[in-house]
């Protein structure tokens, strides 16, 4: 018997809120953390980013870690914390944490340059993190495809719980902006220099974000025996590579496609049951056309509220899909849907976002995070 898969416990930090609140708060009146670059050190002072408000200085201090750490694990730390406190689970020992990150420790690198950081590897961010909490976690593990990592990182932590090797796992990621990323974003022009806006025929490309969130995976057997009300349930979930191309999206969204459908069939749910869909939305010319496509091979007329909001956080890449996942709960949690503010004219080849503020229940969310190279993932949250 396939075992319950609940979520008892949540923690985020990105441009619009060190913690789930204070993003809530962002969430609900369409507030953008997006703005001019103030931490990161780059030469690039022309695309806007979204950068969490604080210095690895300040992330250390209130994390209670120390300050060498890469950014990527000390934002870890702010999210896990909120996260295991949630589902109180701190007092536990030996449980497995699936982190996805690309850009790992890179920040240190990059200031220590020629010389190499010990703790530069995705890997090594990640085992960082899991330290600062001594026996909690008895295993690490890292994912990296590209923007799909932290939403990987959740189906790992699922099947994990699946195959009956564990009871609890705390998976997510997390990713600091670098010049590694933020110059290589850039060469591929796509970056905009205004705030990003998904779906507008205006759109001229995506902002970079950053950001951490975890989510606590448990089997609702277990949750019911700690005696914790979970969040919500993890129903479906579905991957898939259409391998078309190293970067660029497919016409017709094969890929967005399947990993919807295997998530929609995992989950047992047909398509009218999908009450919102977190976008992926980039905003880039080619990923919004092949997402529309993909939902509206899904869903054909019927389809659901949809938005995307990296309009807000900037694209947090390798944490997307766990950040956008702790932002359906809280919208799952308080009835309404996130909206894009800035969204104003309609592209014939794209679907028109929600754009004003929504009250609406939503039971069945559908949060999207697709990767380079075509690696594409789907999750499905239902409401108890």
């Amino acid at each position: 018997m396939i075992p319950e898969i609940v979520i008892t416990g949540a923690g985020t930090v990105s441009a619009i809120g060190v913690g789930k609140e204070e993003s809530l708060a962002s969430l609900r009146c369409g507030k953008c953390g997006i703005g001019p670059v103030k931490y990161l050190k780059t030469r690039l002072q022309d695309r806007p980013v979204g950068e969490i408000p604080m210095t690895n200085a300040q992330m250390a201090q209130k994390a209670g870690a120390p300050e060498d750490l890469p950014r990527t694990s000390l934002m870890s730390i702010l999210a896990l914390q909120e996260a295991i406190g949630q589902a109180g689970i701190g007092s536990m020992e030996g449980l497995m944490l699936v982190s996805g990150t690309t850009v790992g420790g890179m920040d240190l690198t990059e200031l220590q340059y020629p010389r190499y950081s010990a703790l530069h590897s995705c890997g090594g961010a990640t085992d960082a993190a899991a330290r600062h909490f001594g026996r909690l976690f008895k295993d690490a593990t890292t994912l990296s495809t590209a923007c799909s990592s932290a939403a990987n990182a959740i189906i790992f932590g699922a099947n994990l719980i699946r195959s009956g090797k564990c009871d609890v796992v705390v998976c997510g990621g997390s990713e600091s902006l670098s010049n590694y990323h933020y110059n290589g974003f850039n060469s591929l022009m796509i970056l905009d220099s205004r705030q990003c806006s998904p779906f507008d025929s205006e759109r001229a490309g995506l902002n970079l974000g950053e950001g951490a969130a975890y989510l606590v995976l448990e089997r609702a057997e277990s949750a019911r025996e700690r005696g914790v009300k979970p969040l919500a349930k993890l129903s479906g979930w579905g991957n898939a590579c259409d391998a078309f191309h190293q970067t660029a999206s497919s016409e017709n969204g094969e890929g967005a496609f399947l990993a919807m459908a295997k998530a929609l069939k995992m989950a047992g749910l047909e398509p009218s049951s999908i009450d919102y869909v977190n976008a992926h939305g980039t905003g880039t010319p080619s990923n919004d056309p092949s997402e529309s496509a993909a939902l509206r091979r899904i869903f054909g007329e019927s389809l659901p509220p949809v938005s995307s909001t990296k309009c807000l956080t900037g694209h947090t890449t390798s944490a997307s899909g766990s950040v956008e996942a702790v932002f359906c709960l809280l919208a799952m949690r308080e009835g309404f849907v996130p909206y894009q503010p800035n969204w104003t004219s309609e592209d014939p080849s794209c679907i028109v976002p929600v754009h004003k503020p929504m009250q609406k229940e939503l039971r069945n969310v559908v949060c999207n995070a697709f990767g380079f190279g075509g690696n594409d993932s789907s999750l499905i949250f239902s409401a108890l």
